[in-house]
């Protein structure tokens, strides 16, 4: 069943849903999925909504366009138009650490994720092999430790992102700061993973922090990445327990194993589109 997503979010004002779904239905639409959502604060909508194209009147490549052209200037509407068809393209970004690179390839190769993976990106050879094992190209850019050739490097690195058409970019535990001129090239469109709960102990080691504070808990946060640093819209969170008898060496395993499952429920949910951002947060639809 090849269907089309709309993702919209606009001021809440009376009609909006049955405008929308009156635009469907008129066009011969089979609607196979609404949610909506209206946040009371700052008085906003928020809508997805998913109809069959079998049948319906209006081309897929003109749909966007006629959407817009009715309500887009009449309701202030910010939206997007996905079909379930086409396939995201996905690549990787990692350094050293291969537990959550391991864990997005296998579910990949499981069939768990609807992408495909044009390319792994890496700051470091090591990884190298994770890439050969899995058929998929591996590319090094090597960024200076006073960071001169970052800009060079990057400038490269989305140079091969528009060779391959790369849709989003998930950083698989990639230890390298993202500058602002690449970010704005995939603004909500890159997925980082943390290895803590944010916003507490963001940078460097955080299992340390949590240690030395005593936490009970620790956890794992992904979000999208934004210019301003572990500070973009959350889009998983999961904790695990822990005790006294934690050591920062055990917390991190602990971590570890958090860290895959919440990067993999962040970029399914991404995959499905199932988020809209709005005002550094994230509204997920079920």
């Amino acid at each position: 069943m090849n269907t089309a997503i709309l993702l919209l979010h606009c001021p809440d004002k009376k009609g909006i849903i049955t405008e929308i779904t009156k635009f469907i239905s008129d066009n011969n639409g089979n609607i196979v999925y609404l949610d909506q959502y209206t946040d009371n604060v700052d008085k906003h909508f928020f809508m997805r909504l998913e109809w069959e194209l079998d049948g319906f009147q209006i081309p897929r490549e003109k749909i966007s366009e006629y959407f817009g052209t009715l309500y887009s200037k009449r309701y202030g509407i910010d939206y997007h138009v996905y079909f379930s068809d086409r396939k995201p393209r996905m690549a990787i970004f990692v350094s050293k650490m291969s537990h959550c690179l391991y864990d997005l390839l296998a579910r990949y190769e499981a069939g768990e994720m609807d992408v495909e993976i044009p390319c792994i990106v890496s700051n470091h050879e090591d990884l190298r092999y994770v890439a050969e094992q899995f058929k998929i190209p591996y590319y090094v850019w090597n960024v200076a430790p006073d960071h001169s050739n970052q800009a060079e490097v990057e400038e490269a690195q989305m140079a091969l992102m528009q060779e391959l058409k790369i849709d989003f970019i998930v950083l698989a535990r990639y230890m390298q700061i993202i500058g602002d001129k690449f970010i704005a090239e995939y603004p909500h469109n890159i997925i980082n993973i943390h290895h803590s709960f944010l916003p507490a102990f963001v940078g460097a080691k955080p299992y340390h922090q949590a240690y030395e504070r005593g936490v009970k808990i620790v956890g794992a946060t992904s979000h999208y990445v934004t210019a301003e640093l572990d500070a973009g819209p959350i889009i998983e969170q999961d904790v695990v327990r822990i005790t006294h008898k934690d050591t920062p060496e055990s917390l991190a395993l602990k971590g570890k194993d958090l860290e895959k499952i919440v990067l993999s429920r962040a970029v399914k949910k991404h995959l499905e589109r199932k988020i809209l951002t709005f005002k550094n947060k994230t509204i997920i639809f079920g």
